[in-house]
């Protein structure tokens, strides 16, 4: 294998260039030429697919900085469909004029969707990004418990698990993927920040971040200390949330609950409003579930127990709400993500050269420490070829105090007992740098805009 195409695709994380990084340092050892295709698959998608020479004479451009989040390759949510023969026909072809031997594509569930029908044209490799945390299996077997329920949507069914079954650590399939760990430092640094509020004025913070369908994020919020957790994979029983809050509120005179955005009642349905409207990649975008809790727990508990209590303050007074938001999106990576994403980036590259196709490089949980491996694609897949996300297991989590289980914790601790190094710390150093006040920010897309090539159209 010569030369190999990356891409990154999907949202945006803390360790995108990390990993293009770890691919570029792999190819340059095995001498393999790296371009990076601008803007994932839309890049692929555009006839002149611009591209940048990540690895000219087998050296990194200075533009690739593993310290900086984002990605310099820009991303998209712009997918190759699998039904389209035409399109697929078409980016086969002009990878084919570019000369690429491989593909290597750095995503989610959506990028490997969009992977697998351009793995029957060349090889194609996934290194795994997502701050969701819910690219992988619980356990091998665990496709095999979806199932189909008729119901009365558009396309007449809908995908419900049966309970999962116990399992040990070292059995999860892609144990933590590259950008979880960042977005767990941000958002629980916010509930530190957060908390201080609340406990001055004696008001109730309900913390929204983010993870969609997987509680993971929230999760490991609970290194912020907050009061309660709330995941989607666990209802929310309002009995049990309020009484729990009361507790709190009369032990402390304050409380912080984090939620996760996907939350759900005790009858299955989203506590939080759901647009009518979906992303590129099919997903729904979920909005509203702290202000749901607000309102819950603003009608539950009642302005006259805030009066009486708070000074005279209403419930709607008494309770606030916060989203971390983005912000667990960005950002400089903290050192497990930039370590591991990189070994995941110059695993992947090994993949392809070892003659491996539509597969996915892992990190593996194995005695005590990580280990990177592979999983064939297709075997995250359930019986109607589905990738669902993996859900975060009850048995990481206790819902009677609404904070992590003994083995939660054990999960937990295994990635980020070490996970801060302490250039971490000392790069917070650089932000009050008196430069900042007085040049403009220095946009890597400047740079690497000056580097792009582009096929020239067929003749």
């Amino acid at each position: 294998m010569k030369r190999i195409a990356i891409l990154t695709a999907g949202g945006d994380t803390p360790a995108l260039n990390a990993t293009i990084f770890g691919a570029v340092q792999r190819a340059n050892q095995l001498r393999v030429e790296l371009f990076g295709i601008i803007k994932g698959f839309g890049g692929l998608l555009n006839p002149q697919v611009p591209y940048v020479h990540l690895n000219p004479l087998f050296q990194g451009i200075p533009e690739l900085d593993p310290t900086r989040g984002g990605t310099l390759l820009g991303a998209s949510r712009d997918y190759v469909d699998s039904n389209d023969a035409e399109t697929i026909a078409h980016v086969a072809e002009r990878l084919k004029r570019m000369k690429v031997d491989g593909l290597l594509c750095v995503g989610g569930d959506g990028t490997v969707n969009g992977m697998q029908p351009l793995s029957e044209c060349l090889p194609c490799v996934l290194a795994p990004k997502t701050i969701d945390n819910d690219l992988g299996l619980n356990y091998l077997d665990e496709p095999s418990e979806w199932y189909r329920e008729p119901d009365d949507s558009s396309r007449g069914y809908v995908y419900k698990k049966r309970p999962g079954r116990e399992f040990n650590l070292d059995e999860m399939v892609n144990y933590v993927t590259p950008g979880y760990a960042t977005a767990v430092f941000v958002s629980a640094a916010s509930v530190q920040r957060i908390r201080t509020t609340a406990e001055s004025h004696r008001r109730i913070a309900i913390i929204e971040v983010m993870g969609r369908d997987c509680g993971m994020i929230a999760l490991g919020t609970a290194y912020g200390q907050p009061d309660l957790l709330m995941i989607p994979e666990s209802p929310v029983d309002p009995n049990a949330l309020v009484a729990k809050v009361l507790a709190t509120l009369d032990h402390q005179k304050h409380a912080v609950l984090v939620v996760s955005e996907g939350i759900v009642d005790t009858e299955g349905h989203i506590l939080g409003a759901v647009s009518a409207s979906k992303d590129p990649a099919g997903n729904i975008q979920y909005t509203g579930a702290a202000e749901a809790v607000k309102k819950l727990l603003a009608q539950r508990i009642g302005d006259a127990f805030f009066t009486r209590q708070r000074r005279n303050e209403s419930a709607d007074a008494a309770i606030f709400v916060r989203k971390v938001g983005h912000t667990q999106r960005g950002g400089r990576p903290i050192q497990f993500d930039r370590f591991w994403a990189s070994q995941l980036g110059g695993h992947a590259v090994e993949l392809l050269v070892d003659g491996l196709n539509n597969c996915m490089a892992t990190l593996q949980y194995r005695d005590g420490g990580m280990v990177l491996d592979s999983i064939a694609a297709n075997k995250v897949r359930d019986h109607w070829r589905i990738i669902h996300p993996r859900p975060l297991s009850p048995t990481l989590y206790d819902p009677a105090s609404f904070q992590p289980s003994k083995k939660g914790i054990e999960y937990l601790r295994s990635i980020f007992s070490t996970a801060l190094g302490a250039d971490d710390l000392e790069s917070q150093h650089s932000l009050f740098d008196t430069g900042h006040l007085i040049h403009h920010y220095d946009s890597v897309n400047v740079d690497v805009h000056k580097r792009i090539r582009r096929l020239d159209a067929p003749k």
